[in-house]
């Protein structure tokens, strides 16, 4: 069977994710997992699969970024108008939290893929008159409030988005995926459904094995911190006393309720989002079968224009084949080149823009771009500020924009904005350093098109996959990265980028970071591979760019990523 008949023939897809990015204007994001999910839904359009996908509409946003000059983070409402960009459907669902009927609508944006099949994503929306002034509030912040509000959230979420798409007619799914915990809630309603259906008051443990048969999850962190858990006091306030509280094949309280452990009890299929973290997933959760499927980027979405444009000329079909994109390594280095530094023009040129810092496309530039928190180290680089001026010196000019929000609670990820603001003024005369404030997905296709090396050094093994990386991969744009996540598969040294870290280094959950020894070979790669190949050696230089395409580009691709679903987990 090929890889289209098997999409073709697929059963309808529940697809449920707190945060999904589809364009720049509904900012119901707040970085990687939504963009991940935006990627999915894309790329099920593309291929024609069977897919309805569920989140919240999120009225006020993430936030919007406000840095002053020396980096401190400001947040503010990311207002929008729903109406503009969306369709308000007529129904109408209602869900229960902590004793109220909290009344439900969705609004509708139809995703068309390159062949122009259609998948509906629904905002799920409580801001209506028949609700409590509160309860209105439930689907205005993403990732705000307290752990009431966060619960609560996710109850709107799962329980609401099921009773939703039953609303809207969705009758026949076949499977519900849940990506992250966020949407945990949904394996109650489903318990719920089979329930009443046998006829029962109370669940029994053929309703948890027929919600299990439908469910699928998808784990996106290897930190503690990003697994939601509640005091048991507080889910029975929100949910009511229910008799699954009592049944330890749904619950492992202790206490507390985690979502991760809700989702894998409650799912025929787990996976995590490279084969890394499937390994560190089943150390985590020693009692599940984990699986892993690496992570993927939506070619189409995020191929520059003068890279399309060079695909359109070199490779026919490759938006609607993103395995075609191996036969990059025809294109003449030339062409490659030429596509580069038009994609390398417009980001300067943006840059200069919004910062009046005087960035020059000549120079080699570094792109480092990812939410600010302490185990993505955004401040490695500049561990050793004397060596890296040297090293901006022996480059004849060095370049490096930043990009990334902190989140507003994060105290430490604001502090690093400031180190890196700190760092930008220490270098003056011999390294270029720019914060660009507001990372959303326009500035991200702008990096990770326009720079010339993409930067990436997580504290491993806490980077669960990464997908910057893979953006950069299929514009061209070789990595230098720290061996965990998606890099630990993608990277052939010297031939799709560089390495920081040896393969056979165990990086193991607990063990203190070695900053020295990652910040001195982030240095030595500059010093004795990068800068020596950008600055006299350009056609090797080209060819590591062509191979970034070729091997990564057409295989880190969200249609190879939701084709393993298919097969692995949907079936």
């Amino acid at each position: 069977m090929s890889g289209r008949q098997a999409v073709a023939d697929a059963p309808r897809i529940a697809y449920f994710s707190m945060e999904i990015a589809l364009r720049d204007s509904i900012p119901t994001y707040a970085g990687g997992l939504g963009v991940l999910a935006g990627d999915t839904v894309r790329a099920a359009a593309d291929l024609g699969l069977s897919m309805v996908a569920v989140t919240l509409l999120h009225r006020e946003g993430y936030f919007f970024q406000t840095l002053d000059a020396n980096g401190v983070q400001s947040e503010a409402p990311a207002g929008w108008n729903p109406a503009d960009a969306l369709e308000a459907l007529p129904a109408r669902a209602t869900v229960p939290v902590e004793g109220r009927t909290v009344a439900l609508r969705a609004w509708r944006l139809v995703v068309t893929g390159v062949t122009g099949r259609r998948v509906p994503v629904l905002f799920l929306d409580a801001d209506l008159p028949d609700n409590a002034p509160w309860d209105r509030t439930l689907t205005h912040r993403l990732y705000g409030g307290d752990a009431r509000y966060r619960i609560c959230q996710e109850v709107v979420l799962g329980m609401g988005g099921v009773r939703m798409l039953r609303a809207l007619g969705h009758a026949d799914i076949a499977r519900f995926h849940m990506n992250e915990g966020h949407a945990a809630f949904l394996t109650l309603e489903l318990i719920a459904e089979h329930m009443a259906a046998q006829g029962r008051a109370k669940p029994e443990m053929a309703d948890v094995r027929a919600a299990r048969e439908r469910c699928v999850f998808t784990t996106h962190t290897a930190v503690p911190a990003g697994h939601d858990r509640y005091p048991m006091d507080l889910v029975e306030r929100v949910l009511g006393p229910r008799d699954e509280f009592g049944m330890p094949d749904v619950f492992c309280c202790e206490g507390e309720l985690n979502l991760t452990y809700l989702a894998l009890n409650l799912s025929r299929y787990v996976n995590g989002v490279a084969k890394k973290h499937g390994e560190i997933a089943r150390h985590q959760f020693a009692r599940y079968t984990i699986d892993s499927i690496t992570n993927g980027v939506h070619v189409p979405t995020w191929v520059s224009p003068p890279f399309a444009a060079l695909f359109d000329r070199h490779i026919a079909g490759w938006r609607e084949d993103s395995f075609s994109l191996r036969y990059a390594l025809g294109i003449p280095r030339g062409e490659v080149w030429d596509a580069h530094c038009q994609a390398k023009a417009a980001l300067i040129d943006h840059v200069n823009r919004v910062t009046n810092a005087g960035f020059s496309t000549e120079a080699l530039t570094l792109g480092f771009a990812r939410r600010m928190t302490p185990y993505k180290r955004p401040d490695l680089l500049f561990w050793d500020l004397p060596r890296l001026a040297a090293i901006g010196r022996q480059a004849g000019g060095l370049q490096v924009a930043f990009a990334g929000k902190a989140h507003p609670g994060d105290g430490a990820g604001k502090e690093l904005i400031r180190k890196v603001f700190g760092a930008a003024n220490a270098l003056k005369g011999d390294v270029r350093v720019v914060f660009l404030p507001n990372y959303d997905m326009a500035l991200g296709g702008l990096l990770t098109a326009g720079v010339d090396v993409w930067l990436n050094t997580p504290q491993a093994p806490l980077e669960a996959s990464g997908t910057s990386g893979m953006k950069a991969a299929v514009n061209g744009v070789p990595s230098l990265s720290v061996l965990d996540g998606w890099w630990i598969e993608g990277c052939i040294d010297g031939v799709t980028g560089w390495a920081i870290g040896a393969n056979d280094r165990n990086h193991a959950m607990g063990e203190p970071p070695d900053h020295v020894a990652d910040a001195d070979q982030l240095y030595a790669r500059l010093e004795h591979d990068i800068v020596p190949l950008f600055t006299n050696g350009r056609q090797r230089f080209t060819d590591v760019m062509r191979h970034a395409v070729a091997l990564n580009g057409s295989f880190f691709n969200a249609q190879r990523m939701l084709q393993q679903y298919v097969l692995k987990a949907y079936f």
